[in-house]
């Protein structure tokens, strides 16, 4: 790796650290980089999940206040997503390549529709299924949702948002903070597995680290200002940007 590419592998830490606390998707930023300056797509995946890690992590410190008293929703929702986690990396590491990719852009599709729908489906579901906790059906996509982010973690954060926003009463910026929790767990609880059994880049993980704890931080101040219209809107295009990128792969 050149001193160039280097710094572009940081910049694009920054970036997807950035837009990873705000929705989702940085995954699309960083592995492509990664592929470009040489590293083998099984490699790059899982160097990728771990250095997104600290990202993760400043981004939800970014988001401490919308976190205030949501710690048994975190624990509830976070054991979701850590055996969620394991699962996605082992599907990895025995399933062929590809095997899973091939339903992505269908998951994102339907993460987005559920985001622009979440308004008029809450209300519709206000008096029944939607409540506080979520219930059993969110604890099921929260595993789903984890398992996918072990695997692979392109637009995780859309397909949390989308799920979240319509089972549970809650402010979008409040859901927001819990997905960056639960984007950090399974990132974490993957990263784990893969850095005693998978072969990873370790100089690729701590220049992605470093550009995604500047770009966490960043993150969050700017997220946390958006309306939740606006922040909606950005989910849509962010998911729109995956799904294109993902069908061009």
């Amino acid at each position: 790796m050149t001193p160039w590419e280097a710094v572009g592998i940081v910049l694009a830490g920054v970036f997807a650290g950035g837009i990873n606390t705000v929705v989702g998707s940085g995954t699309l930023v960083t592995f492509p980089a990664l592929l470009a300056v040489g590293f083998p797509p099984v490699v790059a995946n899982v160097s990728n999940s771990l250095g997104l890690v600290p990202g993760s992590v400043t981004g939800a410190i970014g988001y401490r206040r919308e976190l205030a008293g949501q710690l048994p929703r975190l624990l509830r929702l976070g054991s979701a997503s850590l055996l969620g986690g394991i699962a996605g990396a082992v599907l990895l590491l025995v399933l062929p390549p590809g095997a899973f990719e091939t339903i992505v852009p269908v998951l994102i599709g339907l993460a987005l529709v559920l985001v622009v729908a979440q308004p008029w489906l809450a209300r519709k579901l206000a008096e029944r299924e939607r409540h506080e906790h979520g219930g059993l059906p969110l604890l099921v996509g929260v595993f789903a949702a984890g398992v996918y982010g072990g695997y692979f973690g392109a637009a995780q954060g859309v397909l949390l948002l989308g799920l979240m926003g319509i089972l549970m009463t809650e402010t979008l910026q409040r859901i927001n903070g819990v997905k960056n929790v639960l984007a950090a767990i399974v990132n974490l609880a993957s990263g784990v597995i893969f850095a005693f059994v998978a072969d990873v880049a370790w100089d690729a993980v701590a220049l992605i680290a470093v550009g995604a704890i500047v770009g966490g931080l960043i993150g969050a101040k700017v997220g946390r200002k958006l309306s939740p219209t606006v922040l909606r809107a950005v989910i849509v295009v962010v998911g729109i940007t995956a799904i294109v990128q993902l069908l061009a792969r």
